[in-house]
C-alpha cells in the first residue's frame, strides 16, 4: 500500500473525517486531502503524530518500505509487537519483549538465547541449531554491537534481582524459588480471574510489558504457577495448560 492508501484506511477505520484528523495532527483539511490524493506526504513531525494517534509505525505509514527487525533478538517486527519509548512513541528498532517504556530488558545475551530457544524449537529448529544460529546472528544486531553505549550499567538487572527477592520472600506454598524473570507482554498473560460474585476480572494492560515466569509446582500436578511483576505490584496465580482455569493466589502492591 502507498502512504495515501494507508492514511485513508486508518482515518476511516477510526471513524474520523478529514477535518477531525487534521485537527488532531495540527494541519489543515486540505493537507489531509493532499495526502490521500497522493500529492504530498506528511513531514517527519506529522508522521510522528500520526504514528502515536493510530498506534502504527512510521514504516507502516510510509507503506512498509523496510522489513523491521528487533535489534536485540532479531525477531521480525509488526506494529502490534513494537516496543515503546518512555513517551509512548513506537521505537521501530525493538520488540516489546526486549524494550519496554524506554528500558532495555536484556543485558545478558546468553539469557536472551535461553528464552528464545524454546520458541525456535517449536518452529522446527533443534536446540543445537537454534543456539548456534542465535550465537552467530545476535552479535550482528545494533543493540549488542552498541551494548556499552546503550546499556544502563546493570541497573535494570539489579531491579529484577530485587523483584526476585521480594517474590521469594513471600514463600508461596508449593511454588519453587524464582531464579529468573523474563519480559512478558500483557496481551499474552492477561488472564481473566473468577471473582466470588461470579464475574471475572483482568488486572493487566494488554499493551504493557511485565516481568514474569512460569514455574512447575513442587508438589507436581497439572497446574503451573505464574509470576508477574513490575514496579507497582506482584501477582501470583495458578492455571492449567494454555492458561485455562486461572486462579489468583496473590496480588500485592509494592
Amino acid at each position: 500500500m502507498n502512504t495515501k492508501d494507508v492514511i485513508y484506511e486508518l482515518r476511516t477505520k477510526h471513524g474520523l473525517s478529514q477535518d477531525e484528523l487534521a485537527e488532531k495532527v495540527f494541519v489543515t483539511r486540505q493537507a489531509v486531502s493532499r495526502w490521500e490524493n497522493g500529492d504530498t506526504v506528511p513531514n517527519t513531525e506529522t508522521l510522528k503524530l500520526l504514528s502515536r494517534l493510530f498506534d502504527v509505525s512510521i514504516n507502516t505509514l510510509l507503506g512498509s518500505p523496510r522489513q523491521l527487525i528487533c535489534q536485540c533478538c532479531g525477531m521480525p517486527l509488526e506494529d502490534s509487537i513494537i516496543g515503546k519509548d518512555k513517551d509512548g512513541a513506537l521505537n521501530e528498532d525493538y520488540c516489546k519483549w526486549c524494550y519496554a517504556d524506554g528500558q532495555y530488558t536484556y543485558s545478558d545475551m546468553d539469557k536472551l538465547i535461553d528464552v528464545c530457544i524454546p520458541h525456535m524449537v517449536a518452529h522446527g529448529f533443534s536446540e543445537e541449531e537454534a543456539r548456534a544460529y542465535m550465537k552467530q546472528e545476535l552479535p550482528k544486531l545494533d543493540y549488542w554491537k552498541r551494548y556499552e553505549e546503550l546499556s544502563d550499567n546493570g541497573e535494570f538487572e539489579q531491579f529484577k534481582q530485587q523483584l526476585i527477592k521480594e517474590i521469594n520472600d513471600l514463600q508461596i506454598e508449593g511454588m519453587p524459588k524464582v531464579e529468573r524473570l523474563n519480559a512478558l507482554v500483557g496481551s499474552y498473560v492477561n488472564l481473566a480471574y473468577p471473582l466470588p460474585n461470579g464475574s471475572s476480572a483482568r488486572f493487566l494492560d494488554d499493551s504493557t510489558t511485565y516481568l514474569g515466569n512460569q514455574l512447575q509446582p513442587e508438589y507436581g500436578g497439572e497446574r503451573c504457577f505464574g509470576v508477574l511483576a513490575n514496579m507497582e505490584f506482584i501477582l501470583i496465580c495458578t492455571y492449567e495448560a494454555d492458561g485455562k482455569s486461572p486462579e489468583l493466589v496473590l496480588y500485592k502492591k509494592r
